[in-house]
């Protein structure tokens, strides 16, 4: 690592190092939506076995089964990084798995977003059939996307020299 990469990085460490760090953070992170997305669509496989299921509309039982559908891909892509390391553990690939396993952990969030979101309409639209339910959603989809891009890339622009 040349001088000119230490000041840029502010660390003082091989590839290989900063895979090793990059992927404990990456998993930490992952760790935190993982059991989120697990509660989420473990509750939603009961709901299809409550009484009250058959008597949804059309238009809610369709929002559930893409809620469901929604909440699976969720949980694909974000366990996706621990089948990704395990199975090129010791194949001395640690970088490219880590860039891999941040692109499944970033879409996992995605699809976790839209997981949440359908979730949270059909719950408000069976809840209450009120026509603010959409603003309601709305509004509680711009803040997830306030704090978990917003915040995130105006921090990111903000305060790097990239």
């Amino acid at each position: 690592m040349d001088h000119d990469e230490d000041r840029r990085t502010g660390r003082d460490e091989t590839e290989e190092e900063r895979a090793d760090r990059m992927w404990g953070e990456l998993i930490q992170e992952v760790r935190v939506a993982q059991t989120g997305v697990q509660i989420l669509f473990g509750f939603l496989l009961t709901v299809v076995f409550q009484s009250k299921y058959e008597r949804l509309s059309d238009t809610d039982q369709t929002i559930y089964i893409v809620t469901v559908v929604l909440g699976a891909a969720a949980t694909g892509a974000l366990i996706g990084p621990v089948s990704l390391h395990r199975l090129v553990s010791g194949q001395s690939v640690k970088p490219q798995a880590v860039a891999w396993a941040s692109r499944l952990t970033f879409v996992g969030l995605l699809l976790l977003l839209a997981t949440m979101t359908s979730a949270l309409l059909l719950v408000l639209r069976v809840a209450t059939h009120d026509g603010y339910v959409p603003w309601l959603v709305a509004g509680v989809v711009a803040w997830y996307l306030l704090c978990w891009y917003g915040l995130p890339m105006w921090t990111r622009y903000r305060h790097t020299n990239r």
